[in-house]
């Protein structure tokens, strides 16, 4: 079984594209964390722009922040070396078969819908400790 044809929940694969969708990220930065892994540095301030990855700068604050609601939803992961945890980020299994997805039907970047955004800020800010779920 490949990584993209692992079974996820309906509910599971909604929430993760709402949240891609609500990201001030393009698909750009998804595609190249499909193959490499992508340093923080190079997704911030107007690196992330020039690179292609950012709809506009972020500090790297926000840009981690943005980022680990992506990993909260299953999408990204950080990168790990000998040492430990990098500042660097890879697509997880979800994330590879979102991509996957788009690539073939040829989505273009899109923003989310007003609803979408409200959606998503509701799951981000009003979910559950993981020790009660």
């Amino acid at each position: 079984m490949t990584s993209s044809s692992l079974p996820h929940r309906p509910k599971t694969l909604s929430r993760a594209q709402r949240a891609v969708r609500c990201a001030p990220f393009y698909m750009k930065l998804l595609a190249a964390m499909k193959s490499n892994s992508v340093a923080l540095r190079s997704i911030t301030d107007d690196r992330g722009m020039l690179n292609g990855y950012t709809r506009q700068p972020l500090s790297d604050v926000a840009a981690d922040q943005h980022l680990g609601w992506l990993m909260a939803v299953g999408i990204v992961r950080r990168e790990v070396d000998g040492q430990g945890l990098t500042d660097s980020f890879r697509l997880t299994p979800i994330g590879r078969q979102l991509v996957d997805q788009w690539e073939t039907t040829g989505r273009p970047d899109s923003t989310g819908s007003p609803l979408d955004y409200l959606l998503n800020a509701k799951n981000r800010w009003f979910r559950l400790p993981t020790w009660l779920q």
